[in-house]
């Protein structure tokens, strides 16, 4: 993906568009590779950078959600393993299973945490990860080294996947372009444009970075702005009801001994009535999450004190080290947008909803990561159906992403059969392969990939999303980030005033 590329071809295109896509999320780049991958012309369009909101700060699982087999939506639950199998299947380089433990300090809580991990096993079918069993308390304690042992009774132990959010969005986004789909972050919708009968036929764009203003005609335009969504059917209906109750949802992130085996902990109740999980994760220890409704959803929300504090006193109930406040390496905060349904956020289903406000205009928006691509199936069979598109079947069930791979060999191996040309950038230029840090394996070829291959146009864009550096430890990311900014000038002709600002706007 070259973003000069890209938007000469939206801004010199003249014939409309099939579809318009707002939001580079999870939800957005479904709907795009669904629709290029049936032959459809796509122009998808986000305001930041792409997943820069709720796509990327996820707690990068996916599953079928033990919580809502709990509160009884078997339909979700159901939907949600089958779509985990086919990811896995279609993104192995991006997708594993991952091993959970479930602790169990009441002898009857063995026994229902059981059959309900069983139950999860029976509705996975053919989908099924693995198969859950009920352990012994020395079997939790040698899977759970730094589990509490006061009390413990045994445990279950099940299994789901997990997967890097960021960089499944990215492989999301290539393959749609290379179905033919134009994809352009930094592209800001102001307004839609409207046919003389009051249909929505296109949208005004402003692009961040020149501040030059084109407008894309569509034969229909899919809303996939996730928790901005309202704002863009507000744009057409000024009075339109808000479809969508903000939820913040936070982690933290600590030091690998916290959790130095393979297995993930699951903590099957807390005092806001969710689950509480930490995994392994890029060799760190991710804790979340939260559930705290918010009136607005911000564009860069931030971990509350009251939430760490949370995250991490919760934590410490379950493990013999406490964690505080100076073992936390990096925090962040997502937003998810849950369709109003009244009830507190904590019990609101993440089913997902899609509406036609407007002629032209299709929303769809709540859903999780995990059902992203049943989603956008659905999507795009309206939109076709609404803009009078031939129709086609979807053919994304089976579809390998970019980047399918089965040999994860190395910390590049999460960019699958894309590392080999990471790897010709290191033989060319050996300065490249010396890592940017002695705690993380990153390097500067993955830099110069992100510039030329992947549309990163900040060094945040580098830390956050093309690497995880910012969520993973804060610190290690100021220190790296004039060197990237180094790399990054050099790639897009920056001077070195861009170098300073990008490295203040880091810290």
């Amino acid at each position: 993906m070259n973003r000069d590329a890209m938007i000469r071809r939206a801004t010199e295109r003249n014939a409309p568009w099939d579809l318009v896509v707002i939001g580079g999320g999870a939800t957005g780049a479904g709907v795009a590779v669904d629709a290029a991958v049936r032959g459809y012309e796509v122009l998808l369009l986000e305001r930041g950078d792409f997943g820069s909101g709720t796509s990327s700060r996820s707690t990068k699982l996916v599953h079928g959600g033990v919580r809502y087999l709990r509160q009884g939506n078997i339909s979700l639950v159901m939907e949600a393993l089958r779509e985990r199998g086919r990811l896995r299947r279609n993104a192995p380089h991006i997708v594993h299973d991952l091993e959970f433990v479930l602790p169990c300090y009441r002898r009857r809580d063995v026994f229902m945490y059981g059959i309900g991990l069983k139950a999860y096993d029976l509705l996975a079918g053919r989908h099924r990860f693995g198969r859950s069993v009920i352990v012994s308390k020395n079997e939790v304690v040698r899977r759970l080294p730094t589990i509490r042992t006061e009390g413990l009774r045994g445990g279950v132990v099940y299994h789901d996947g997990q997967f890097d959010d960021a960089r499944l969005l990215l492989h999301l986004l290539m393959t749609a372009t290379d179905h033919g789909a134009c994809v352009l972050n930094y592209a800001t919708v102001t307004g839609l444009t409207r046919s003389a009968a009051g249909a929505v036929n296109g949208v005004t764009v402003r692009d961040t970075e020149s501040g030059v203003e084109f407008t894309a005609s569509a034969k229909v335009v899919v809303n996939a702005a996730g928790p901005f969504c309202d704002e863009i059917r507000r744009m057409a209906n000024p009075a339109a009801e808000p479809m969508l109750a903000a939820s913040q949802g936070s982690h933290v992130v600590l030091d690998h001994s916290f959790l130095p085996g393979g297995s993930a902990l699951l903590i099957p109740e807390t005092p806001d009535g969710r689950v509480l999980f930490a995994i392994p994760w890029h060799g760190q220890t991710l804790v979340g999450t939260t559930d705290v409704a918010i009136p607005t959803a911000p564009v860069e929300p931030r971990a509350t004190d009251a939430e760490i504090d949370f995250i991490l006193e919760t934590a410490g109930r379950y493990l013999t080290r406490q964690p505080r406040r100076e073992d936390v390496l990096s925090t962040f905060a997502g937003i998810r947008p849950l369709v109003k349904a009244g009830g507190n956020t904590a019990s609101m289903s993440r089913d997902h909803a899609m509406r036609v406000d407007i002629p032209g205009l299709v929303t769809m928006t709540g859903g999780k990561w995990t059902t992203y691509r049943s989603m956008a199936e659905g999507c795009v069979n309206k939109a076709a159906e609404m803009a009078g598109l031939p129709p086609r079947r979807c053919g994304t069930t089976e579809l390998r992403l970019h980047g399918y791979s089965q040999a994860a060999t190395d910390s590049l191996g999460i960019y699958g059969s894309d590392a080999i040309e990471i790897r010709r950038l290191i033989a060319a230029d050996p300065s490249l392969g010396v890592p940017l840090h002695p705690a993380l394996p990153y390097c500067g070829a993955e830099v110069v990939w992100a510039v030329r291959s992947e549309m990163a146009r900040t060094v945040t864009d580098v830390l956050t999303r093309r690497t995880r550096v910012l969520h993973l430890n804060s610190r290690a990311a100021l220190e790296m980030a004039p060197r990237v900014a180094e790399l990054m000038a050099r790639e897009l002709g920056r001077d070195i005033e861009w170098i300073a600002g990008q490295v203040r706007a880091v810290r």
